[in-house]
């Protein structure tokens, strides 16, 4: 079985430290891509088990090249929204400074799960609901596929980032309704 692809866009600051802390969500429930598929709330929560019973980890790979790490997920975890990866990009590896430059110059600014589909449905448009997937890795790429996952500086918190979209509707409403 070959591995898949999934791609969700980045967002937000790179915090240099002893690497770039990066954080924020690989992959969101319920949203279809642009391929047609949806991933299921709980599709990710056997394999991240597996994983860590193992002592394995989430691989974080440039544009999906086993052969090219580029740093390490600290924190990888299902929630009620998706997919959330917290991870540092090594900065001593030459790629690893390049990803850091080509994310703050805003070249980059995608995340993609490398993952095999263990357990799926198809609906009637060809698209699939994908109820349970052996991740991988999550890799920094060129092309988001999912524009609405993305990620934070490091600190913030997912919740955080909801809130502040919200404060930001509410402030353009209410700036509606003052000009009227």
């Amino acid at each position: 079985m070959q591995l898949e692809h999934k791609f969700s866009a980045l967002g937000g600051d790179i915090t240099v430290t002893d690497g770039a802390v990066i954080s924020g969500y690989a992959s969101l429930f319920g949203a279809v891509d642009q391929g047609g598929d949806v991933v299921a709330i709980g599709a990710y929560a056997a394999s991240l088990a597996r994983l860590r019973a193992k002592g394995g980890s989430v691989k974080m790979l440039w544009q999906h090249d086993p052969a090219q790490p580029i740093g390490v997920w600290e924190e990888v975890r299902e929630d009620a929204k998706g997919l959330w990866v917290k991870g540092r990009i090594l900065t001593d590896v030459a790629r690893g400074r390049e990803a850091v430059a080509l994310i703050g110059a805003g070249a980059i600014d995608g995340l993609s799960i490398g993952y095999r589909t263990l357990k799926a449905t198809k609906d009637d448009k060809g698209g699939r609901l994908l109820a349970e997937l052996e991740l991988w890795e999550v890799s920094l790429v060129t092309f988001p596929m999912l524009p609405e996952a993305r990620v934070a500086a490091k600190g913030d918190d997912p919740e955080a980032g909801m809130l502040r979209e919200l404060a930001a509707v509410f402030q353009s409403a209410r700036g509606l309704l003052v000009s009227d």
